[in-house]
Protein backbone atom coordinates (compact mmCIF):
# COMPACT_ATOMS: atom_id res chain seq x y z
CA UNK A 1 0.00 0.00 0.00
CA UNK A 2 2.78 2.38 0.96
CA UNK A 3 4.61 1.86 -2.36
CA UNK A 4 1.37 2.04 -4.37
CA UNK A 5 0.40 5.30 -2.73
CA UNK A 6 3.80 6.85 -3.52
CA UNK A 7 3.59 5.63 -7.13
CA UNK A 8 0.10 7.04 -7.68
CA UNK A 9 1.14 10.34 -6.13
CA UNK A 10 4.03 10.60 -8.60
CA UNK A 11 1.80 9.69 -11.54
CA UNK A 12 -0.63 12.39 -10.49
CA UNK A 13 2.20 14.93 -10.81
CA UNK A 14 3.73 13.27 -13.86
CA UNK A 15 4.72 16.48 -15.69
CA UNK A 16 7.14 17.83 -13.08
CA UNK A 17 8.17 14.31 -12.06
CA UNK A 18 9.12 13.40 -15.64
CA UNK A 19 11.33 16.47 -16.03
CA UNK A 20 13.01 15.76 -12.70
CA UNK A 21 13.51 12.11 -13.67
CA UNK A 22 15.14 13.12 -16.97
CA UNK A 23 17.48 15.52 -15.16
CA UNK A 24 18.43 12.73 -12.77
CA UNK A 25 18.98 10.32 -15.68
CA UNK A 26 21.34 12.80 -17.36
CA UNK A 27 23.31 13.16 -14.13
CA UNK A 28 23.58 9.39 -13.70
CA UNK A 29 24.55 8.98 -17.37
CA UNK A 30 27.39 11.48 -17.03
CA UNK A 31 28.61 10.15 -13.67
CA UNK A 32 28.58 6.46 -14.64
CA UNK A 33 29.88 7.24 -18.13
CA UNK A 34 32.93 9.10 -16.86
CA UNK A 35 33.72 6.47 -14.23
CA UNK A 36 33.18 3.50 -16.55
CA UNK A 37 35.20 4.99 -19.41
CA UNK A 38 38.02 5.90 -17.02
CA UNK A 39 38.22 2.38 -15.60
CA UNK A 40 37.96 0.75 -19.02
CA UNK A 41 40.65 3.00 -20.46
CA UNK A 42 43.03 2.14 -17.61
CA UNK A 43 42.32 -1.56 -17.98
CA UNK A 44 42.63 -1.48 -21.77
CA UNK A 45 45.91 0.41 -21.70
CA UNK A 46 47.36 -1.78 -18.95
CA UNK A 47 46.45 -4.99 -20.81
CA UNK A 48 47.83 -3.89 -24.16
CA UNK A 49 51.34 -5.21 -23.62
CA UNK A 50 52.99 -7.49 -21.07
CA UNK A 51 56.26 -9.35 -20.82
CA UNK A 52 58.12 -6.56 -22.64
CA UNK A 53 61.08 -5.34 -20.60
CA UNK A 54 62.15 -2.42 -22.80
CA UNK A 55 60.84 -0.50 -25.80
CA UNK A 56 63.52 1.14 -27.92
CA UNK A 57 63.08 3.97 -30.37
CA UNK A 58 64.70 7.13 -31.64
CA UNK A 59 65.29 9.70 -28.95
CA UNK A 60 61.96 11.39 -28.23
CA UNK A 61 59.57 11.63 -25.31
CA UNK A 62 58.85 8.40 -23.47
CA UNK A 63 55.08 8.86 -23.90
CA UNK A 64 55.40 9.48 -27.62
CA UNK A 65 57.48 6.33 -28.00
CA UNK A 66 54.95 4.30 -26.00
CA UNK A 67 51.97 5.65 -27.92
CA UNK A 68 53.20 5.06 -31.47
CA UNK A 69 54.96 1.74 -30.82
CA UNK A 70 52.28 0.06 -28.69
CA UNK A 71 49.03 1.95 -29.24
CA UNK A 72 49.59 3.01 -32.88
CA UNK A 73 48.81 6.62 -31.94
CA UNK A 74 50.87 9.40 -33.50
CA UNK A 75 54.04 8.97 -35.52
CA UNK A 76 57.74 8.54 -34.85
CA UNK A 77 59.96 11.63 -35.02
CA UNK A 78 62.86 9.53 -36.34
CA UNK A 79 63.89 5.94 -37.04
CA UNK A 80 66.47 3.43 -35.85
CA UNK A 81 69.30 2.20 -38.05
CA UNK A 82 69.01 -1.53 -38.79
CA UNK A 83 72.64 -2.01 -37.76
CA UNK A 84 71.90 -0.38 -34.41
CA UNK A 85 68.98 -2.75 -33.83
CA UNK A 86 71.15 -5.78 -34.64
CA UNK A 87 73.84 -4.55 -32.26
CA UNK A 88 71.32 -4.20 -29.46
CA UNK A 89 69.59 -7.51 -30.23
CA UNK A 90 72.92 -9.35 -30.13
CA UNK A 91 73.69 -8.11 -26.62
CA UNK A 92 74.25 -10.97 -24.14
CA UNK A 93 71.52 -9.51 -21.92
CA UNK A 94 68.83 -9.69 -24.63
CA UNK A 95 66.81 -12.90 -24.90
CA UNK A 96 64.71 -11.79 -27.89
CA UNK A 97 63.98 -8.67 -29.89
CA UNK A 98 60.95 -7.65 -31.97
CA UNK A 99 61.58 -5.03 -34.68
CA UNK A 100 58.68 -2.78 -35.69
CA UNK A 101 58.32 -0.77 -38.89
CA UNK A 102 55.39 1.63 -39.16
CA UNK A 103 54.31 4.21 -41.70
CA UNK A 104 51.89 2.36 -44.01
CA UNK A 105 48.16 1.91 -43.71
CA UNK A 106 45.11 0.25 -45.24
CA UNK A 107 41.72 1.99 -45.14
CA UNK A 108 42.61 3.79 -41.93
CA UNK A 109 44.20 0.79 -40.19
CA UNK A 110 47.93 0.74 -39.42
CA UNK A 111 50.25 -1.68 -41.20
CA UNK A 112 53.14 -2.97 -39.10
CA UNK A 113 56.23 -4.65 -40.48
CA UNK A 114 57.87 -7.14 -38.14
CA UNK A 115 59.35 -10.65 -37.95
CA UNK A 116 58.30 -14.07 -36.72
CA UNK A 117 59.59 -13.03 -33.28
CA UNK A 118 56.47 -10.92 -32.90
CA UNK A 119 54.17 -13.96 -32.97
CA UNK A 120 56.56 -15.96 -30.78
CA UNK A 121 57.17 -13.46 -27.98
CA UNK A 122 54.61 -10.63 -27.97
CA UNK A 123 52.05 -10.99 -25.19
CA UNK A 124 49.21 -8.95 -23.71
CA UNK A 125 47.03 -9.02 -20.62
CA UNK A 126 48.35 -11.57 -18.14
CA UNK A 127 51.15 -12.94 -20.33
CA UNK A 128 48.70 -14.12 -22.99
CA UNK A 129 50.29 -14.96 -26.33
CA UNK A 130 48.90 -14.07 -29.72
CA UNK A 131 46.80 -16.83 -31.28
CA UNK A 132 46.24 -17.32 -35.01
CA UNK A 133 42.52 -18.09 -35.26
CA UNK A 134 42.69 -18.84 -38.99
CA UNK A 135 45.61 -19.60 -41.29
CA UNK A 136 49.25 -19.15 -40.30
CA UNK A 137 51.89 -16.44 -39.77
CA UNK A 138 53.39 -14.79 -42.84
CA UNK A 139 56.09 -16.72 -44.68
CA UNK A 140 56.18 -15.03 -48.08
CA UNK A 141 57.17 -11.43 -48.82
CA UNK A 142 53.61 -10.41 -49.71
CA UNK A 143 51.80 -12.26 -46.93
CA UNK A 144 49.71 -10.35 -44.40
CA UNK A 145 48.22 -11.41 -41.05
CA UNK A 146 45.18 -9.39 -40.03
CA UNK A 147 44.00 -8.34 -36.61
CA UNK A 148 40.54 -9.65 -35.79
CA UNK A 149 38.87 -6.23 -35.99
CA UNK A 150 40.37 -5.50 -39.42
CA UNK A 151 39.14 -8.81 -40.81
CA UNK A 152 35.67 -8.37 -39.29
CA UNK A 153 35.07 -4.75 -40.25
CA UNK A 154 36.49 -5.00 -43.77
CA UNK A 155 35.12 -8.48 -44.45
CA UNK A 156 38.43 -10.14 -45.34
CA UNK A 157 39.06 -13.87 -45.29
CA UNK A 158 41.99 -16.12 -46.11
CA UNK A 159 43.25 -15.74 -49.67
CA UNK A 160 41.91 -12.22 -50.21
CA UNK A 161 44.22 -9.58 -51.66
CA UNK A 162 44.55 -6.02 -50.39
CA UNK A 163 46.47 -2.88 -51.31
CA UNK A 164 48.61 -1.03 -48.78
CA UNK A 165 48.81 2.77 -48.88
CA UNK A 166 51.82 4.95 -48.17
CA UNK A 167 51.34 7.03 -45.02
CA UNK A 168 48.82 6.72 -42.21
CA UNK A 169 45.97 8.90 -43.48
CA UNK A 170 42.56 7.22 -43.73
CA UNK A 171 42.33 8.29 -47.38
CA UNK A 172 45.55 8.05 -49.39
CA UNK A 173 46.29 8.34 -53.10
CA UNK A 174 49.85 7.00 -52.76
CA UNK A 175 48.97 3.33 -53.15
CA UNK A 176 51.31 0.37 -53.51
CA UNK A 177 48.80 -1.04 -56.02
CA UNK A 178 51.40 -2.95 -58.04
CA UNK A 179 52.31 -5.17 -55.08
CA UNK A 180 49.16 -6.49 -53.36
CA UNK A 181 49.35 -8.54 -50.17
CA UNK A 182 47.54 -11.85 -49.64
CA UNK A 183 45.76 -12.64 -46.38
CA UNK A 184 47.34 -15.79 -44.91
CA UNK A 185 46.27 -15.46 -41.28
CA UNK A 186 43.75 -13.82 -38.96
CA UNK A 187 44.53 -13.32 -35.29
CA UNK A 188 42.11 -14.14 -32.49
CA UNK A 189 40.61 -11.09 -30.74
CA UNK A 190 42.75 -9.53 -28.02
CA UNK A 191 40.91 -6.32 -27.11
CA UNK A 192 44.13 -4.37 -27.84
CA UNK A 193 45.46 -2.33 -30.81
CA UNK A 194 46.67 -5.63 -32.26
CA UNK A 195 43.09 -6.18 -33.43
CA UNK A 196 43.30 -3.01 -35.58
CA UNK A 197 46.68 -3.81 -37.15
CA UNK A 198 47.78 -5.50 -40.36
CA UNK A 199 51.01 -7.45 -39.85
CA UNK A 200 53.49 -7.98 -42.70
CA UNK A 201 57.14 -8.93 -42.87
CA UNK A 202 59.95 -6.40 -42.88
CA UNK A 203 60.86 -7.73 -46.31
CA UNK A 204 57.34 -6.90 -47.48
CA UNK A 205 57.72 -3.31 -46.28
CA UNK A 206 61.03 -3.01 -48.13
CA UNK A 207 59.68 -4.68 -51.28
CA UNK A 208 56.77 -2.28 -51.75
CA UNK A 209 59.16 0.68 -51.48
CA UNK A 210 61.46 -0.43 -54.28
CA UNK A 211 61.29 2.33 -56.86
CA UNK A 212 59.87 4.88 -54.42
CA UNK A 213 61.59 8.06 -53.30
CA UNK A 214 60.28 10.39 -50.60
CA UNK A 215 56.82 8.86 -50.73
CA UNK A 216 56.50 9.10 -54.53
CA UNK A 217 56.41 6.16 -56.92
CA UNK A 218 58.92 6.51 -59.79
CA UNK A 219 58.41 5.26 -63.31
CA UNK A 220 59.70 1.74 -63.84
CA UNK A 221 59.25 0.78 -60.17
CA UNK A 222 57.34 -2.39 -61.08
CA UNK A 223 60.09 -3.62 -63.44
CA UNK A 224 62.73 -2.76 -60.84
CA UNK A 225 60.88 -4.74 -58.19
CA UNK A 226 60.42 -7.76 -60.46
CA UNK A 227 64.13 -7.81 -61.25
CA UNK A 228 65.15 -7.63 -57.57
CA UNK A 229 65.83 -10.61 -55.32
CA UNK A 230 63.18 -9.98 -52.65
CA UNK A 231 64.32 -12.87 -50.46
CA UNK A 232 67.51 -11.06 -49.43
CA UNK A 233 65.93 -7.71 -48.68
CA UNK A 234 66.80 -6.07 -45.37
CA UNK A 235 65.50 -2.78 -44.03
CA UNK A 236 67.74 0.23 -43.64
CA UNK A 237 65.65 1.57 -40.78
CA UNK A 238 62.92 0.45 -38.40
CA UNK A 239 60.57 2.51 -36.26
CA UNK A 240 61.01 0.85 -32.86
CA UNK A 241 61.89 -2.41 -31.15
CA UNK A 242 60.61 -4.41 -28.19
CA UNK A 243 63.12 -6.28 -26.05
CA UNK A 244 62.85 -9.21 -23.68
CA UNK A 245 65.82 -9.59 -21.37
CA UNK A 246 67.34 -12.74 -19.93
CA UNK A 247 67.23 -11.26 -16.44
CA UNK A 248 65.05 -8.53 -14.97
CA UNK A 249 68.07 -7.46 -12.94
CA UNK A 250 69.73 -6.29 -16.16
CA UNK A 251 66.85 -3.98 -17.12
CA UNK A 252 68.28 -0.71 -15.85
CA UNK A 253 71.78 -1.58 -17.02
CA UNK A 254 70.51 -2.30 -20.53
CA UNK A 255 68.36 0.83 -20.50
CA UNK A 256 71.38 2.95 -19.63
CA UNK A 257 73.51 1.34 -22.35
CA UNK A 258 70.85 2.03 -24.97
CA UNK A 259 70.30 5.61 -23.83
CA UNK A 260 74.06 6.15 -24.12
CA UNK A 261 74.34 4.33 -27.45
CA UNK A 262 77.27 5.84 -29.34
CA UNK A 263 76.20 5.30 -32.97
CA UNK A 264 72.93 7.24 -32.82
CA UNK A 265 70.66 8.85 -30.22
CA UNK A 266 68.26 6.21 -28.88
CA UNK A 267 65.77 5.97 -26.06
CA UNK A 268 64.78 2.89 -24.05
CA UNK A 269 61.72 2.99 -21.83
CA UNK A 270 60.04 0.62 -19.39
CA UNK A 271 56.41 0.19 -20.56
CA UNK A 272 55.02 0.09 -17.02
CA UNK A 273 56.80 3.28 -15.99
CA UNK A 274 55.67 5.08 -19.14
CA UNK A 275 52.05 4.00 -18.53
CA UNK A 276 52.24 5.36 -14.98
CA UNK A 277 53.52 8.64 -16.36
CA UNK A 278 50.67 8.70 -18.85
CA UNK A 279 48.04 8.24 -16.14
CA UNK A 280 49.66 10.89 -13.98
CA UNK A 281 49.24 13.33 -16.85
CA UNK A 282 45.66 12.19 -17.34
CA UNK A 283 44.90 12.50 -13.61
CA UNK A 284 44.04 16.20 -13.83
CA UNK A 285 41.64 15.58 -16.71
CA UNK A 286 40.05 12.68 -14.85
CA UNK A 287 39.45 14.84 -11.79
CA UNK A 288 37.96 17.64 -13.89
CA UNK A 289 35.57 15.20 -15.58
CA UNK A 290 34.61 13.75 -12.21
CA UNK A 291 33.93 17.22 -10.82
CA UNK A 292 31.75 18.11 -13.82
CA UNK A 293 29.75 14.89 -13.50
CA UNK A 294 29.27 15.44 -9.76
CA UNK A 295 28.08 19.00 -10.38
CA UNK A 296 25.59 17.78 -13.00
CA UNK A 297 24.31 15.11 -10.64
CA UNK A 298 24.23 17.55 -7.70
CA UNK A 299 22.09 19.96 -9.67
CA UNK A 300 19.70 17.12 -10.50
CA UNK A 301 19.41 16.10 -6.83
CA UNK A 302 18.77 19.70 -5.78
CA UNK A 303 16.18 19.99 -8.54
CA UNK A 304 14.48 16.89 -7.13
CA UNK A 305 14.40 18.45 -3.66
CA UNK A 306 13.03 21.71 -5.06
CA UNK A 307 10.29 19.89 -6.96
CA UNK A 308 9.22 17.95 -3.86
CA UNK A 309 9.32 21.07 -1.70
CA UNK A 310 7.17 22.99 -4.15
CA UNK A 311 4.68 20.13 -4.32
CA UNK A 312 4.11 20.14 -0.56
CA UNK A 313 2.08 23.34 -0.69
CA UNK A 314 -0.09 21.85 -3.43
CA UNK A 315 -0.78 18.75 -1.36
CA UNK A 316 -2.50 20.24 1.68
CA UNK A 317 -5.73 18.43 0.86
CA UNK A 318 -3.86 15.16 0.41
CA UNK A 319 -2.09 15.65 3.75
CA UNK A 320 -5.35 16.47 5.51
CA UNK A 321 -7.07 13.43 3.98
CA UNK A 322 -4.26 11.12 5.07
CA UNK A 323 -4.42 12.55 8.57
CA UNK A 324 -8.20 12.03 8.68
CA UNK A 325 -7.85 8.33 7.85
CA UNK A 326 -5.25 7.99 10.60
CA UNK A 327 -1.86 8.38 8.88
CA UNK A 328 0.70 9.62 11.44
CA UNK A 329 3.09 12.50 10.58
CA UNK A 330 5.97 10.02 10.30
CA UNK A 331 4.02 8.25 7.54
CA UNK A 332 4.03 11.45 5.47
CA UNK A 333 7.73 11.99 6.14
CA UNK A 334 8.55 8.50 4.85
CA UNK A 335 6.15 8.90 1.91
CA UNK A 336 8.06 11.92 0.58
CA UNK A 337 11.38 10.13 1.09
CA UNK A 338 10.05 7.10 -0.81
CA UNK A 339 8.88 9.30 -3.68
CA UNK A 340 12.36 10.81 -3.91
CA UNK A 341 13.94 7.34 -3.92
CA UNK A 342 11.56 6.15 -6.65
CA UNK A 343 12.43 9.10 -8.88
CA UNK A 344 16.14 8.49 -8.33
CA UNK A 345 15.81 4.73 -8.91
CA UNK A 346 14.02 5.25 -12.21
CA UNK A 347 16.59 7.92 -13.11
CA UNK A 348 19.41 5.46 -12.41
CA UNK A 349 17.73 2.78 -14.53
CA UNK A 350 17.10 5.17 -17.42
CA UNK A 351 20.60 6.70 -17.28
CA UNK A 352 22.24 3.27 -17.12
CA UNK A 353 20.14 2.00 -20.04
CA UNK A 354 21.06 4.97 -22.24
CA UNK A 355 24.73 4.58 -21.28
CA UNK A 356 24.61 0.87 -22.18
CA UNK A 357 23.13 1.64 -25.59
CA UNK A 358 25.69 4.38 -26.26
CA UNK A 359 28.58 2.06 -25.32
CA UNK A 360 27.28 -0.63 -27.68
CA UNK A 361 26.90 1.90 -30.50
CA UNK A 362 30.30 3.64 -30.19
CA UNK A 363 32.44 0.62 -29.20
CA UNK A 364 33.48 -0.12 -32.79
CA UNK A 365 34.34 3.54 -33.41
CA UNK A 366 36.45 3.70 -30.24
CA UNK A 367 38.27 0.51 -31.25
CA UNK A 368 39.11 1.81 -34.72
CA UNK A 369 39.93 5.39 -33.71
CA UNK A 370 41.70 4.89 -30.39
CA UNK A 371 42.24 1.15 -29.97
CA UNK A 372 40.04 1.35 -26.87
CA UNK A 373 37.54 -1.35 -25.99
CA UNK A 374 34.77 -0.25 -23.63
CA UNK A 375 32.80 -3.12 -22.13
CA UNK A 376 28.99 -2.76 -22.15
CA UNK A 377 28.97 -4.20 -18.60
CA UNK A 378 28.75 -0.79 -16.97
CA UNK A 379 28.11 -1.96 -13.40
CA UNK A 380 31.22 -2.67 -11.36
CA UNK A 381 32.20 -2.37 -7.72
CA UNK A 382 32.88 1.36 -8.06
CA UNK A 383 29.64 2.08 -9.90
CA UNK A 384 27.59 0.25 -7.23
CA UNK A 385 29.17 2.44 -4.55
CA UNK A 386 28.43 5.53 -6.64
CA UNK A 387 24.77 4.59 -7.01
CA UNK A 388 24.53 3.91 -3.28
CA UNK A 389 26.02 7.35 -2.64
CA UNK A 390 23.47 8.90 -5.01
CA UNK A 391 20.59 7.23 -3.19
CA UNK A 392 21.97 8.43 0.14
CA UNK A 393 22.32 11.97 -1.24
CA UNK A 394 18.71 11.74 -2.42
CA UNK A 395 17.53 10.87 1.09
CA UNK A 396 19.47 13.78 2.54
CA UNK A 397 18.23 16.23 -0.10
CA UNK A 398 14.64 15.06 0.35
CA UNK A 399 14.82 15.47 4.12
CA UNK A 400 13.79 19.13 3.92
CA UNK A 401 10.55 18.61 1.93
CA UNK A 402 9.85 15.47 3.98
CA UNK A 403 10.19 17.36 7.23
CA UNK A 404 8.00 20.13 5.79
CA UNK A 405 5.27 17.56 5.12
CA UNK A 406 5.78 16.16 8.63
CA UNK A 407 5.39 19.66 10.13
CA UNK A 408 2.23 20.39 8.11
CA UNK A 409 0.77 17.10 9.25
CA UNK A 410 1.40 18.08 12.86
CA UNK A 411 -0.30 21.45 12.25
CA UNK A 412 -3.40 19.65 11.03
CA UNK A 413 -3.73 18.14 14.48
Amino acid sequence: MFLRLATKSLINRRGSVLLTLLAMAVGIFVLLGVEHTRNQARESFANTVSGIDLIVGARTGSLNLLLYSVFRVGAATNEIEWESFNAIASSPNVAWAIPIALGESHKGYRVMGTTQAYFDHFSYGSQRKLVIAEGQPFTDVYDVVLGSEVARKLGYSLGDELIVAHGIAEVSYALHDDSPFTVVGILAPTGTPVDQTLHVSLKGIEAIHIGWEQGVKLQGSTELRESSDLSVLEPDHITAAMLGLKSRAATFKMQRLINEFADEPLLAILPGVALTELWQMMGVLENVLRLISLLVLGSAVLGLAAMLLASIRERDQEIQLLRVIGAPPLFLFLLIELEALLITAFGVALGALVLFLCVVLVDDWLMVSFGLHVSPLIFSGDSVYLIAAVLLATLVAAATPSFNAYRRARLVD
